[in-house]
């Protein structure tokens, strides 16, 4: 079998058994279940404007187009992991097709470079996962592409790029202006100097009608939704976009835990997302280090592409090097650069691309088998099975995301003055022994890792 028909074949194999996995196993705490929760009370209240974080509690952490997206999937098939997850694969492959198109125009080869996007590990697990960073991914893409097919021939295609803006304020909010900002402009003084550089962006880039246009799609929304709850725009602009960023284990977090990670990791994360083509960039980079008479992969041909393909790869660690509240998935819009980039330098193609970009699926294989009891651990899916529709649903201490929406919503904190007299007690197992007074009439039902489930009957 010839080297393309090989790529070509792994390819959709590897593309169908994401779609297939993406139905095997729970929503996890905490992100996938929160937002999958949202999405379910959205399609169940029938609000589609304002995102809840319970019934009748708004969500100001994200604009909607994730949960509208998910809530949508629900609508037409139905309340599971595969309809909740599904469009975010469907996101997925759609960033994936705006790569294979801006490749084929830079004359490279755009089956191997949608091959190692697909197969970087962050790319391909996001890619069917319940959260923002694939829609970002893909607003980001549209981003960039289209600023540089618009700077390098018509302007027309920097509409493109605007309307990914546009996306990205309605999935993640400012924050897609600030990433692509940090990849365009030190370019731009790179390649032209400050004075030149922005004289020339004024002149190429249709700026004021292209951010008119990203306005449109974004601005309707953020209007209704500050007249619907007020006080979204203050705790999402300042709160969301500044606070959650500088303040270690910021407080103001109004729907989860700050993180409050050491500063510069950002770059650690990107070598585990981006995997195994992190490593491959650093070989390459070391090796031509190292032997000063081969040509650097830093240059292929046109100086300008690649630097801006590489500006375009660092630029969310820079914006996060020194945040401490960050997770893995931020580097997530930068992977396409990566992608293009070893691309140009990974001559000749051959059966080594297939085997390393193989490890990341042969990874979800592994965990798919090995990870079950992790799962159960993860989700309170399994701890809410099998249980008796008829009896009332109590959490002692918290209510896990997970078995809010395993619960249909149902599931209460408890109450000893309200509570019926038979009823299911989820309790953290880390509170069991200070709480055995409150299960003198229960008896143990099931119990992972961390939570232990009684029925009780006063």
């Amino acid at each position: 079998m010839k080297i393309k028909q090989l790529t070509l074949l792994a390819f959709v194999v590897f593309i169908i058994f994401r779609l297939v996995s993406i139905g095997l196993y729970p929503l996890m705490d905490t992100t996938e279940a929160r937002y999958g929760e949202i999405a379910r009370i959205m399609v169940d209240s029938n609000n589609w404007l304002t995102p809840q974080f319970d019934y009748n509690l708004p969500f100001w952490g994200k604009p909607p187009m994730h949960t509208w997206a998910s809530a949508l999937s629900i609508g037409l098939l139905d309340d599971s992991e595969f309809a909740i997850r599904l469009p975010h694969l469907i996101t997925g492959l759609m960033t994936l097709l705006v790569i294979f198109l801006f490749a084929k125009k830079l004359g490279i080869s755009a089956l191997v470079t949608t091959f190692i996007l697909l197969t970087s590990l962050g790319f391909y697990v996001a890619s069917g996962m319940v959260m923002t960073d694939s829609l970002l991914t893909l607003s980001m893409t549209l981003a960039m592409v289209g600023f540089y097919l618009g700077w390098a021939g018509n302007k027309n295609w920097s509409y493109l790029g605007f309307v990914g803006i546009g996306i990205g304020l309605l999935t993640k909010g400012p924050i897609i202006i600030v990433l692509v900002g940090l990849s365009i402009l030190p370019w731009l003084v790179l390649n032209f100097g400050l004075i030149q550089g922005f004289k020339a962006l004024l002149n190429k880039v249709p700026i004021f009608s292209g951010l008119s246009i990203s306005l449109l799609i974004a601005a309707p929304w953020y209007f209704m939704a500050e007249q619907a709850t007020p006080g979204f725009i203050d705790y999402f602009i300042i709160g969301e976009h500044w606070s959650r960023f500088v303040e270690s284990g910021w407080e103001g977090d109004l729907y989860g835990t700050a993180h409050d990670e050491p500063r510069g990791i950002i770059w650690l994360y990107w070598l585990a997302v981006a995997f195994p083509w992190s490593f491959v960039l650093l070989y390459k980079l070391f090796k031509a280090k190292l032997n000063s008479t081969t040509t650097s992969p830093l240059y292929t041909g046109d100086k300008q592409l690649v630097s801006f393909l590489g500006f375009w790869l660092v630029s969310p660690m820079i914006l996060f090097t020194f945040a401490g509240n960050i997770l893995p998935i931020y580097v997530l819009p930068g992977l396409p650069a990566l992608a293009i980039i070893l691309s140009m330098w990974l001559k000749p193609f051959n059966k080594s691309i297939v085997l390393l970009g193989s490890i990341t699926p042969a990874l979800l294989v592994i965990a798919l088998l090995f990870a079950q009891e992790d799962f159960k651990n993860r989700s309170d899916k399994w701890l809410l099975s099998e249980l008796d529709d008829s009896t009332p649903i109590y959490y002692l201490d918290k209510r896990s995301f997970s078995g809010r929406y395993y619960s249909q919503g149902n599931a209460m904190l408890f109450n000893a003055n309200t509570a019926e007299k038979k009823y299911y007690l989820v309790i953290n197992l880390n509170h069991y022994q200070s709480a055995k007074r409150l299960a003198e009439y229960c008896e143990s039902i099931k119990n992972n890792n961390r939570k232990i489930v009684l029925l009780c009957n006063r």
